[in-house]
């Protein structure tokens, strides 16, 4: 039972408001991907000032939804003013290669304006990466300038105390000093294959790592990865533009071929007293995580095995570099990382671990375990720590895989406190002395919303409440809204499987086409969530399509047996789940069992591959974009964690590639890539076209020049999903049945 306290912070905030009564409107592809956007107000990167009195964040423009400007709220008042106007300072510079990669790798691909920011100390100042250049933004509206230099500063952090700013140019590690402005270069040979301060490819891409340097809570030191990808194979990639080709030779680690060779020093803010950390005698390792102690007399680093079965925590000597072993975990299949750690000033340690099968929090103390959270559900990340209080802040499952909520527990172990509202997937930014909390929800119903909490997560005031009312974009859409409907089924091994369903108002006896929309595959990309899933579902509806997605085994947040069963065995359970859901659906009598479609990009471009050949017939067509055809293509980190290394396991990859097998495709298929994609590179769906060339199998397809693993942006996004839909008029709501 909820307490209380959880209670009354629901019901202050209720429900949404729905729209005012307005003259409904129909959905067109255009106004779908225009500015400004359908979902609203949607404020990202918030963060609240040391003192918590002020928001900040990066919201989009409404004449330009792509361009991003910074904002401060009063979290007193609630004013909310422009603090940083990107096209006021901004100079357009075209951005680095090394920096767009980063923006690709952080899923903002695209954007403009300003992506990142960062409080000093003392919460009267931000710095404010632009356009290739740095800038200190203050509270009064003013901006001066830190850098202005022809080459682009990369992970610009302020130091902890405020003394300085650190950040990377030509691969060298810089440190400027903020009363007097003079600059430091703390690294000379960065340059060619090595670089100092930067986060390798598959840190940035997979292991969630994006920073390479972190410095000391007393600003006395900084910990800094050096990157020697001299081992890495060169990929050769064009970057086939309409006006041009570009070929960049990106070092692409594939699946069972070298990795860079990452190292660990520590080293002064005035860069003498260099030291390596030792992370020991082998090294073919990841470095997972950094991080210090409160009182920086301790570096702790998470070393990750090749394989992904172990990782161990290390504590480091910062002055020696010496190192030993605090604890380590270890799998069967593989460890998921994550950003639960957090050293307490009592010298016990935050931990979660999915030892028992689920992820859970735990408490360190000298050799001794406390776990803190436990039940078959999972906790997601740690929000924020009150040591004062005793008490630990996280985002979790508890009450139904489909929703995700905020809830606190004791320190010291004791009852898990809910609060958020459920019927919401529920995410939160706290406060440095987690007094505050900044919760953003959404639901089928409703876009982000945004409301400032107190520690117990009563609701103070809204920061964007995005009403869908008479001012919203969607309002005038808002009539035509079909809400999503969730269920569950069985798979063969007896396994909960979450489904949703967006359904067209039909006649008595109607039947229509079912659009399948799938991911299916392990660490990200969830289908099934009570959360806002945008206006393009809701147009594909009033098209007359049912949306239809389920969730199957493999996918995260369900448990270490859930998630494990496709380890070694990509497309085996997951292919089975997703035609348990086509199986279902051809037994409801509002479904047309023979006009029955798969989409998918990236994991669910290689999932509808799949589909097509161990199931041909059973659809009416298939849009795979941007595919992994060989997992042999793809980078080390993610696919040697689900599928072994290919020098060992040859057999488990032959299974699960979709290009040995592309001859038992026999459905209409369109092909869609990116082609200057350095994620799923491009060779991916080239290698499929010769392949069902060779098989004299007629498919469509559509590439893009320019365009990336996201292919997005104005004009871009409408054009691709005319060429989707015209491809699945053609072949499937039009196509006369034999």
């Amino acid at each position: 039972m909820r307490t209380l306290v959880a209670s009354l912070a629901l019901a202050a905030i209720g429900s949404p408001v729905m729209a005012d009564k307005a003259t409904p409107q129909k959905l067109t592809l255009e106004r779908v991907f225009a500015s400004p956007a359908l979902a609203g107000a949607a404020p990202r990167a918030l963060k609240l000032s040391p003192d918590g009195t002020v928001l900040t964040s990066l919201r989009p423009r409404a004449d330009d939804r792509e361009r991003y400007d910074l904002w401060a709220v009063d979290t007193r008042t609630g004013v909310a003013r422009m603090l940083v106007d990107s096209a006021e300072i901004g100079s357009g510079a075209e951005l680095s290669e090394a920096e767009k990669m980063q923006r690709e790798r952080a899923r903002i691909g695209g954007t403009r304006g300003i992506v990142a920011y960062d409080w000093a100390p003392d919460g009267k100042s931000l710095l404010v990466p632009l356009d290739g250049d740095l800038f200190i933004a203050t509270l009064d509206g003013k901006v001066r300038r830190l850098t202005a230099t022809k080459s682009t500063e990369l992970d610009a952090t302020v130091s902890p105390r405020g003394g300085f700013v650190s950040f990377v140019r030509d691969q060298n590690l810089f440190v400027t000093e903020l009363a007097t402005g003079a600059e430091r270069r703390l690294t000379r040979d960065g340059g060619g294959t090595l670089s100092w301060g930067l986060a390798e490819f598959v840190a940035q891409e997979e292991i969630g790592r994006t920073k390479g340097a972190w410095w000391s809570p007393d600003d006395k030191r900084l910990a800094v990865a050096r990157v020697d990808e001299s081992k890495v194979a060169i990929v050769s990639r064009a970057a086939i533009g309409a006006e041009g080709t570009k070929v960049y030779d990106q070092r692409y680690p594939r699946a069972g071929a070298a990795n860079a060779t990452v190292d660990l020093y520590v080293t002064n803010s005035d860069g003498s007293g260099q030291v390596k950390v030792d992370l020991g005698t082998n090294a073919d390792i990841y470095l997972a995580r950094v991080n210090w102690s409160p009182d920086g007399k301790t570096l702790y680093v998470q070393r990750e095995s090749r394989d992904q079965k172990t990782l161990d925590l290390l504590k480091v000597e910062p002055t020696t570099g010496a190192s030993s072993v605090v604890f380590s975990e270890h799998s069967k299949t593989w460890l998921n990382l994550h950003d639960d750690f957090r050293a307490l000033k009592d010298g016990s340690i935050l931990w979660s671990s999915e030892r028992d099968g689920f992820s859970h929090l735990y408490r360190w103390q000298t050799g001794r375990w406390t776990q803190l959270t436990s039940g078959p559900w999972m906790v997601k990340n740690v929000v924020g720590v009150d040591e004062a209080r005793g008490l630990v802040y996280f985002t979790g499952n508890r009450e139904t895989p489909i929703d995700q909520n905020l809830y606190s527990v004791p320190l010291a172990g004791g009852q898990v406190v809910l609060l958020t509202q459920t019927g919401w997937w529920n995410a939160a930014v706290m406060s440095r002395d987690a007094s505050k909390i900044i919760v953003t929800r959404s639901n089928p119903s409703q876009p982000d919303q945004t409301y400032l909490a107190d520690a117990v997560g009563r609701h103070l005031s809204w920061v964007e409440e995005n009403r869908v009312e008479s001012s919203h974009p969607y309002a005038p859409y808002f009539a035509e809204h079909v809400p999503t409907v969730f269920g569950t089924l069985r798979a063969a091994n007896g396994s909960v499987l979450h489904y949703k369903l967006l359904k067209p108002d039909l006649a008595q006896g109607q039947r229509a086409p079912v659009f399948v929309q799938v991911y299916g595959g392990p660490g990200a990309g969830r289908q099934v969530t009570d959360a806002w899933g945008g206006a393009l579902q809701q147009y594909l509806v009033q098209r007359g399509w049912i949306v239809f997605s389920i969730d199957g085994r493999g996918t995260p947040d369900r448990g270490v047996a859930f998630e494990g069963q496709i380890y070694r065995a990509m497309s085996s359970v997951e292919v089975d789940d997703q035609l348990t859901g086509v199986n279902w659906l051809k037994e409801q009598d509002f479904v047309d069992p023979a006009k029955i479609a798969v989409y998918g990009w990236s994991y669910g471009g290689y999932m509808t591959l799949r589909l097509l050949e161990r199931a041909p017939g059973v659809f009416a067509a298939g849009v795979s974009g941007a595919p992994v055809t060989r997992w042999e293509l793809y980078d080390t980190h993610y696919t040697e964690r689900y599928m072994g290394n290919p020098m060992t396991e040859a057999a488990a990859y032959l299974r699960s590639d979709a290009l040995p097998h592309a001859d038992a495709i026999t459905d209409p298929l369109l092909l869609v890539h990116g082609m200057a994609d350095d994620n799923v590179v491009f060779e991916n769906s080239t290698a499929l076209m010769a392949k069902l060339q060779e098989s004299a199998h007629p498919f469509e397809t559509m590439v893009y020049p320019g365009q990336t693993h996201r292919v997005a942006g104005p004009g871009i996004s409408a054009h691709l999903w005319k060429t989707i839909l015209a491809f699945l008029d053609r072949q499937v709501v039009n196509k006369e049945q034999k």
